[in-house]
């Protein structure tokens, strides 16, 4: 799902030059012929000229800031879904989207290992496996395989896939649902104060009820995109997008920002979490400490700054901007911890480390709303992706992008559940860097996929993930999830308000900014039903999840 902030989307009106698949002879295909000469030969020209690796791309333009008293160099001509792409843009390109998505696709799994107590080397290996799995599926994505008749898998478009914001809410209501039933361990001191034990099979339950969940969004994507709009109009989808950005910002955003989001906030005497992060951090402190604020507020307002003044390229990776510059500042000030890097493997991949795969009956039905949900998210985001690729956003061809995108979304849950991986579905930020770098190649979306699925393979770079201290992580992360937000209210902008559409809306928002102001209402709903039926109890969790997380709206 969207989790950047709203880049202008160019429009096939602008005057700029648009290269495709009928342009000049400099820009055709690299071969047109099918035998395998013709293709080694173009592929040895791609490699061994100057124009095979520069092309006439206006790098400078790229790397140029901008500042007030610099001329801005001429925008370069956009490059569309399959024309011929010089390698060093394509490669260049791949990493901006790989960059640009990095902050959304480690967040998620940071937040799973906190609520699970998990050992660091688990936690690294839950990041690595995202990022992998990220690389792989969203290649599938990319692709568009025709499977038979006008049926399709992918969108063929640089639609990239990651852990949706919807997932992260839901999965940590069921985690909280686990530990208060006693699926997982936890230990109550004299005092009252509970504290949680690593549960590792909880990750494996919300896996295997996400694995056969998925069967719903693989069914919902053989209906016609104009019934799946007719289901979820965008008084819908925006609705649930900005409760679960809202939702998200004080659940976790804020708290991290603070110090932590494992209770410290409390700083109940005598545990482990009397002080943020952790006792045993390098320079633990009282949660909402002057300290934690300033390091979040830097890479906060280095987003910021890195937005107005810096070149497309780093406007692209703002986000990471403002991770590097808090961890240079935290490094620098002690407040880092470097264990995670040191017990990270130097090479790791999917399967290093397994969870015990199993369903939690609970799950189920709120799992079922999460796919929901990320269909009607994949509907808005491939509609984004081909606007800002220059591609029909009607007829025929636009119905089948967005069927085998829902269907590419149904099937990346499915396999990301045996990649160890919580469902993965279409990310709408890299339509940002579409819209700065003027590159909608689908080879840029290939080498994109190829520097994921590196990041995951070197472990390291996981164990320096693990070690951004909170306020840091929390400064970056409010925005993200902020702008998930923004992409809900931009949604909904989109609707015409007659009586119908404001009484939909404050019925929707009554229970949801309710529950988000006062997350603890539904917690004792059914505290006062004394029954031993089990299935009964799974039901009355069930229920509560649902009314405790944002896809309710």
């Amino acid at each position: 799902m969207s989790s950047s902030s709203i880049k202008e989307q160019p429009t096939a009106a602008m005057d700029l030059p648009v290269l495709d698949s009928t342009c000049v002879a400099s820009h055709t295909e690299l071969s047109t012929g099918t035998s395998l000469k013709g293709r080694a030969m173009a592929w040895r020209k791609k490699v061994l000229t100057r124009e095979g690796w520069l092309g006439d791309y206006n790098y400078t333009w790229l790397c140029t800031p901008a500042l007030p008293f610099l001329n801005k160099p001429r925008s370069p001509p956009f490059y569309g879904l399959d024309v011929d792409l010089p390698l060093v843009l394509a490669i260049s390109c791949g990493l901006q989207h790989a960059l640009a998505m990095l902050a959304g696709l480690i967040t998620p799994p940071i937040i799973f290992a906190s609520a699970l107590n998990l050992d660091p080397a688990t936690s690294a290996y839950m990041i690595s496996a995202s990022l992998i799995g990220c690389g792989i599926l969203s290649s599938v994505q990319i692709s568009r395989i025709r499977i038979f008749r006008n049926y399709y898998l992918g969108t063929g478009l640089i639609s990239v896939v990651g852990t949706s914001f919807a997932t992260l809410s839901t999965a940590t209501a069921i985690f909280d649902a686990m530990y208060k039933d006693g699926t997982c361990p936890s230990v109550t001191s004299a005092a009252g104060v509970v504290t949680r034990k690593p549960c590792p099979d909880a990750y494996g339950k919300v896996l295997g009820t996400s694995l056969i969940c998925a069967f719903l969004e693989i069914f919902m994507s053989f209906l016609p995109a104009r019934v799946l709009k007719l289901i979820f109009p965008p008084i819908v989808t925006g609705t649930v997008v900005l409760m679960i950005g809202a939702s998200l910002i004080g659940s976790s955003g804020v708290l991290n920002w603070g110090g932590g989001s494992n209770g410290c906030i409390n700083g109940t005497p005598g545990t482990y979490n009397e002080l943020c992060p952790t006792i045993y951090a390098p320079r633990p402190l009282p949660w909402g400490s002057p300290e934690f604020i300033g390091l979040g507020f830097l890479s906060f307002i280095s987003i910021i700054l890195t937005e107005i003044f810096g070149s497309p390229f780093l406007k692209n990776i703002s986000v990471i901007i403002g991770l590097v510059t808090g961890c240079i500042v935290a490094g620098g000030t002690g407040y880092i911890d470097g264990s995670s890097i040191k017990s990270a493997p130097g090479i790791t991949f999917l399967w290093v480390h397994r969870f015990k795969i199993g369903v939690y009956p609970p799950a189920i039905l709120p799992m079922l709303a999460v796919y929901v949900s990320l269909a009607m998210e994949a509907i808005g985001d491939i509609t984004a992706s081909a606007e800002v690729s220059r591609v029909k956003v009607q007829g025929p061809e636009f119905e089948t992008r967005i069927q085998g995108g829902v269907l590419g979304d149904g099937v990346s849950g499915f396999f990301s559940a045996l990649f160890t991986v919580t469902p993965l579905s279409t990310f709408a930020q890299n339509n940002g860097v579409i819209a700065i770098t003027r590159c909608a190649n689908r080879r840029a979306g290939r080498w994109c996929c190829f520097f994921l699925i590196l990041f995951g393979v070197l472990g390291k770079i996981s164990g320096v993930f693990l070690s951004i201290p909170n306020p840091v992580l929390g400064g970056v992360t409010t925005f993200l999830f902020a702008s998930v937000a923004v992409s809900g209210v931009r949604v909904l902008s989109y609707i015409k308000f007659t009586r119908r559409e404001r009484f939909i809306l404050a019925a929707a928002f009554s229970l949801g900014f309710g529950n988000l102001l006062v997350p603890t209402i539904f917690t004792h709903l059914f505290d006062r039903v004394k029954d031993n039926n089990k299935g009964l109890e799974g039901l009355f969790t069930s229920i509560t999840i649902i009314l405790s997380t944002p896809c309710k709206c």
